[in-house]
């Protein structure tokens, strides 16, 4: 059965200067080695427009709670939420790619994560509380950090992947996997190993995803 996979990424340089870019290039050309029917949409998140949720967002919504005539600027954006939460939706897995930037990951990522968080789509509300709708799907999420985050004295301290792991799960998505680039800042004497390394993983991954 064929997927449709959004390759999504958050870095504004390209696999020759990305840790996180070069890897996440590693487990999706090895993904569609292994899946060649599957079709693997690329989202730069840092050449897509997204807009923020502001003002113009929520006097908009409230517009079309109360069937009130929309302006260029609410109708132009709310329509582009629109898109981008659709083409979230119909997808049936997701990569993200990201660096960490202090403890998480750059804005942009949020502000796409914002775009997709839609009750009614990607989850619901009940009597009973919040409903993932998302059961159906699968996603990957690389990141780099210069020092060591996924264990360790600094484990607290990351929060890019734990929170791209929490929306997912809150989203309702069974399948959550996370593969970290990191200590190459640390150890630059190292940095060499460490890609090379975490490339291999990324497309051993990617057989399996």
């Amino acid at each position: 059965m064929m997927a449709e996979v959004l390759y999504i990424t958050a870095h504004p340089h390209d696999e020759t200067a990305s840790y996180s870019m070069s890897v996440g290039k590693a487990f999706i050309e090895q993904y569609q080695i292994a899946n060649p029917e599957d079709t693997v949409t690329p989202i730069d998140l840092y050449k897509e427009s997204i807009p923020p949720i502001d003002a113009d967002i929520f006097s908009g919504w409230g517009k079309l709670q109360s069937g009130g005539q929309l302006s260029s600027d609410e109708e132009r954006k709310i329509s582009r939420l629109k898109e981008l939460s659709d083409q979230f939706m119909n997808a049936d897995k997701y990569v993200f790619v990201t660096p960490m930037w202090n403890f998480s990951f750059p804005p942009v990522m949020k502000a796409y994560i914002d775009s997709v968080a839609v009750a009614g789509k990607a989850f619901r509300y009940t009597e009973e509380g919040p409903v993932g709708l998302l059961t159906d799907k699968k996603a990957f999420h690389i990141q780099s950090c210069g020092g060591i985050y996924s264990e360790g004295p600094a484990a607290g301290m990351e929060m890019g992947h734990r929170y791209i792991k929490t929306v997912m799960q809150f989203f309702g998505v069974p399948s959550i996997e996370g593969l970290f680039v990191e200590g190459h800042a640390a150890m630059p004497d190292k940095a060499a190993d460490i890609k090379s390394t975490a490339e291999a993983e990324a497309r051993d991954a990617a057989e399996t995803f």
